[in-house]
């Protein structure tokens, strides 16, 4: 390598960081999305069934915008003490559809901008 251009040896060594890197990101075991809503929870899953995996979850009280909602979802209230969670079509949470606690619910998500989540 003695007589090898300065671009040449930078170009091997970045090609060899990104096999190894490419190599290391191959290896890696997928990851298991959650089936079950853990307590103190309300969560929406990917579609219609615990199977689909919790695409999200909320256990503090607010309002919290979500996005890329269409068709039917699992809704599953984990919550416990009256904490409900609320459905709502405007961002700001207003105009909400409840579902209490230890009540598991597939409803269109598509009208849906933002979770409420409250006592």
């Amino acid at each position: 390598m003695a007589g090898t251009s300065l671009r040449t040896k930078l170009a091997a060594v970045a090609a060899t960081g990104v096999m190894a890197l490419g190599t290391g990101v191959l290896a890696a075991s997928p990851a298991h999305a959650a089936t079950t809503c853990p307590t103190y929870y309300a969560c929406i899953y990917w579609g219609e069934t615990e199977s689909s995996g919790i695409r999200q979850l909320w256990k503090i009280k607010g309002v919290y915008k979500i996005y890329g909602y269409e068709g039917r979802h699992l809704i599953v209230n984990s919550q416990t003490e009256n904490w409900k969670i609320w459905l709502c079509q405007n961002t700001n949470g207003t105009d909400c559809d409840g579902v209490w606690p230890g009540q598991s619910v597939v409803l269109n998500m598509t009208p849906y901008n933002s979770v409420s989540i409250e006592p």
